[in-house]
C-alpha cells in the first residue's frame, strides 16, 4: 500500500491537538486518490513498527538484576514439551478400499477429511453426520491391496469382469444391501484363503489403477492438510490375513506427498510376511530419505499368531528380529470397533476389567471365523498385555525385545465416517449405519457362533503428545511410544516414570513440569536407578472428557520377569473418585462406583466418581533385579452403549445378552524398568 501527504482537516479537536494538525497529515492512499491525485500531494515511504527493541526503546523495561528475577515469571515460557494431546485415528478407510467399496461405502476421501474436520455430511446410507467436536487430525489408511481396483470392479471394466466372480460380485454390489454385504464377505475370505480372482492381482491390470489412485489420495492429503490446525497423515494398510488370522498393519508416513508418491505401497499380495514389510520400509527411507512406522491391529483376532514367538516362516526369533521390529513397530493398536485386544479373563482371571468392555463376540475366532476357533493356547500371543510379557521373556533369551510397544486406539470404520461416540454411532460398514434393524445384522458366522453388529463397539482414539499440530511432531511423538488409546473418550491422561517423585508433584496443576523434569513420560525407558533408590516412582493424572462421564478409577498394571524366567502380572488401584467413601477391602479390590445410568432417556450423572485424579504410586513390590514394565488404566463411571441410544431412539427391545451400559477408558504406552 502507497501513503500520501495531504493537507490537515482538524475541526472539533481539543487544543492540546491542534499543534499536531497544523501540517499535513500521511494517510494510505484510496483508490479514489491513485485514481487522481491533487496537485502537491507527494507520495513518501511510511515505516511500520518492526520486531526492533533496540530501535524504540524499553521505557518499560526492569533494571537487569529484576529482570533476571522475572525471566522464570511465565509457567508457559520456554517450555518444550507437549501441553495438549491430540486426538486422532490412524485407521480409516473410505471408498477406495475394495472391502469397503464393496460394503456400499461412497464417500471418498475429500469427504472423510471434511468430517474430521468438523463439517457436516451425507452418509453413504443418506443419513446426515457431524462430529461432536473436530478431529486433530486423520490417517486415511485405505487397503492396499486393490487400491481403487473395485470400483473398476462394480463399474464393469472387461479386465475385470471377464472373471465369472468378479462378474458376480460386480452384479451383488449393484444390488446393494445384504447382497452387497455377502459380497464383501466373499471378498474378505478370499483374501484370508489365497483365492482372490486373477485379475485383481494381475499387476500389468491393477497397479496403473492403484498408483493413479494413491497420487489422487496424497494430492488431497495435501489439500486438506492443514499444519497448526489439522494434519492430514499420509498412511495406508498392510493386510496380511493368512488363513483368515489377523496381521494387518496400518503404515504411517512422516513425509509429504513428493516423497510418498516415489513408491507404490507395499501390499501382502506381494508378501504376507511382516518381515518383508519392514524390508520395504527400509527401502523407502533409504530411497526418500522419508520416514516410516507400522501400527499393528486386532491382534485379539489373529488366533495367537501377533505375538508368536517364530517368525512368519516358523523359525525360532532371534535377537536381529527382535531389534528390527522394535525399531518399525513402535505402537500397537489396542481397541477398535472390532473388540478390545488388551487382556482376556482366563489370561487375567484377577483383573476385574478383563472381560467387561470389547471381548464378546471375538473370542470365537480369527477375523472370518475360519481355520479354527480361538482357544485358551492361542491367548498368551494374541492380546497386548501378553505380548508384553512375552517381550519381556523374550529380551531375556534374545538380548532384545522384540514387542516392545505403545499403544493407540484407533477405528477401522469402512464407511469414511469416524463416528464413534455412543450417542453418535454410525458403525464400521454402511449396512452397519443408524436403522432400527443394525443391532442384530450377521457380521460373520463360522464354529457355531454368529457376530452381530451389536458386537462392535463405538472405538477408539488415538492420543498423541504431540509437540503441535504437524506431520513430523505427531509421528514423532508416535516413535517416541508418547501416545495412549481410548474407547472413544477424549479425557486427558499423563503418566510419568522416575525415582523420586513425590505427593506434592501429584498436587501441582502443572504436572508435567516435575513429570519432564524429574524421569520419563509415557513410552519411555525408565533412567537408570540411582544409588540409593529403592524403587521407581510414577506420576499419573486424568481429567475427564467434559462430554463424557466422571473418572471411577486410575489403576496401573504392571508385569515383571520372575526368577523362574516366566513373565507374571499384577493391577493395582492407585487413585480413585468418591475416596471419602470407597476404600480397598480384604479381598483386595475397590468398592465398585456403583452407576446412575437411566437407561429410559439413555443418559447419566455425574454425581458419582471425580472430574479428575492425580497420585503418585510407588512400586511396594519392585525387585531391582527383575525386568518390568508398566502402564496406566483410566476407567470412567457407567455411561449409556450406542445400543441403549438406539434402543430408545428407534422404539425398539434387543435381546437380554446385548449390552447397554459400559465404562469407557484410556490405556497408556508403557513404561519399561530394565536391571
Amino acid at each position: 500500500m502507497k501513503w500520501v501527504r495531504t493537507a490537515a482537516a482538524c475541526v472539533g479537536v481539543a487544543a492540546s491537538t491542534l499543534a499536531a494538525c497544523a501540517g499535513p497529515v500521511d494517510r494510505p492512499e484510496s483508490p479514489s486518490a491513485a485514481a487522481g491525485a491533487q496537485p502537491g500531494d507527494a507520495e513518501i515511504p511510511i515505516a511500520g513498527l518492526v520486531d526492533d527493541a533496540d530501535r524504540y526503546g524499553a521505557p518499560y523495561m526492569p533494571d537487569p538484576a529484576r529482570r533476571v528475577e522475572l525471566e522464570d515469571y511465565s509457567p508457559y515460557a520456554g517450555r518444550t514439551y507437549p501441553t495438549r494431546p491430540l486426538f486422532g485415528d490412524t485407521h480409516h478407510h473410505t471408498a477406495n478400499s475394495g472391502d469397503a467399496f464393496m460394503g456400499g461405502n461412497r464417500l471418498t476421501p475429500e469427504q472423510a477429511y471434511r468430517f474430521a474436520r468438523g463439517e457436516e455430511v451425507v452418509s453413504s446410507s443418506g443419513v446426515p453426520a457431524k462430529l461432536s467436536r473436530p478431529l486433530d487430525f486423520l490417517v486415511i489408511s485405505d487397503h492396499a491391496e486393490g487400491l481403487g481396483v473395485i470400483t473398476q470392479v462394480y463399474e464393469g471394466n472387461p479386465s475385470f469382469t471377464s472373471d465369472t466372480t468378479l462378474a458376480r460380485w460386480s452384479r451383488m454390489m449393484k444390488e446393494g444391501g445384504e447382497s452387497a454385504a455377502q459380497a464383501q464377505n466373499e471378498l474378505v475370505s478370499a483374501q484370508a484363503q489365497g483365492t482372490l480372482p486373477g485379475p485383481v492381482q494381475d499387476p500389468e491390470i491393477v497397479v496403473p489403477v492403484m498408483r493413479t489412485v494413491w497420487q489422487q489420495y496424497t494430492a488431497t492429503a495435501e489439500e486438506f492438510n492443514q499444519p497448526g490446525l489439522f494434519t492430514a497423515m499420509i498412511g495406508y494398510e498392510w493386510t496380511s490375513v493368512p488363513g483368515g488370522n489377523n496381521l494387518h498393519r496400518n503404515v504411517m508416513f512422516r513425509d509429504d506427498k513428493d516423497r510418498a508418491d516415489m513408491v507404490l505401497p507395499f501390499s501382502s499380495w506381494q508378501s504376507e510376511d511382516p518381515e518383508e514389510l519392514w524390508a520395504w520400509m527400509a527401502r523407502y527411507e533409504e530411497k526418500t530419505g522419508g520416514r516410516l512406522l507400522a501400527i499393528p491391529h486386532n491382534g485379539n483376532l489373529s488366533n495367537g499368531r501377533m505375538f508368536e514367538l517364530t517368525d512368519f516362516e516358523g523359525n525360532p526369533l532371534d535377537r536381529d528380529y527382535a531389534e528390527r521390529r522394535t525399531r518399525w513397530e513402535r505402537l500397537q493398536e489396542i481397541i477398535q470397533t472390532k473388540g478390545n485386544s488388551e487382556t482376556h479373563p482366563t489370561l487375567s482371571p484377577n483383573d476385574e476389567f478383563a472381560g467387561d468392555l470389547g471381548i464378546a463376540g471375538w473370542e470365537y475366532g480369527n477375523l472370518t471365523l475360519e481355520g479354527e476357533p480361538e482357544s485358551p493356547e492361542m491367548r498368551p500371543t494374541m492380546y497386548l498385555r501378553g505380548g508384553l510379557l512375552r517381550g519381556l521373556e523374550q529380551a531375556a533369551a534374545l538380548g532384545a525385545n522384540p514387542f516392545e510397544f505403545g499403544f493407540v486406539g484407533s477405528t477401522d470404520v469402512h464407511n469414511s465416517l469416524t463416528a464413534i461416540e455412543e450417542d453418535d454411532f454410525f458403525g464400521k460398514l454402511p449396512i452397519q449405519e443408524p436403522s432400527p434393524e443394525r443391532w442384530e445384522h450377521v457380521s460373520k458366522q463360522g464354529f457355531g457362533e454368529t457376530r452381530y453388529t451389536w458386537h462392535y463397539m463405538g472405538a477408539g482414539y488415538a492420543a498423541v503428545w504431540a509437540t503441535e499440530n504437524t506431520r513430523e511432531a505427531i509421528w514423532d511423538a508416535m516413535h517416541r511410544r508418547e501416545t495412549y488409546g481410548t474407547s472413544g473418550t477424549r479425557m486427558l491422561v499423563r503418566f510419568f516414570g522416575g525415582w523420586g517423585y513425590t505427593d506434592a508433584d501429584a498436587r501441582s496443576r502443572q504436572v508435567a513440569e516435575p513429570g519432564y523434569a524429574k524421569g520419563v513420560p509415557m513410552g519411555a525407558e525408565l533412567p537408570a536407578r540411582p544409588d540409593g533408590a529403592e524403587a521407581p516412582t510414577f506420576l499419573v493424572a486424568a481429567q475427564k472428557d467434559p462430554q463424557f462421564g466422571n473418572l471411577d478409577r486410575i489403576q496401573i498394571i504392571k508385569g515383571w520377569l520372575g526368577a523362574d524366567g516366566v513373565a507374571r502380572e499384577k493391577v493395582y488401584d492407585v487413585a480413585w473418585g468418591d475416596a471419602d467413601r470407597r476404600r480397598i477391602g480384604p479381598n483386595g479390590k475397590l468398592t465398585p462406583v456403583g452407576s446412575t445410568v437411566d437407561l429410559s432417556v439413555p443418559s447419566w450423572t455425574n454425581t458419582i466418581g471425580d472430574p479428575e485424579l492425580a497420585t503418585v504410586w510407588t512400586d511396594p513390590d519392585f525387585d531391582p533385579s527383575q525386568a518390568a514394565f508398566y502402564y496406566a488404566r483410566v476407567i470412567e463411571i457407567p455411561t449409556p452403549r450406542w445400543t441403549a441410544y438406539d434402543q430408545v431412539r428407534f422404539g425398539i427391545r434387543m435381546d437380554p445378552e446385548v449390552p447397554m451400559i459400559q465404562q469407557e477408558r484410556a490405556w497408556t504406552s508403557p513404561i519399561w524398568y530394565t536391571p
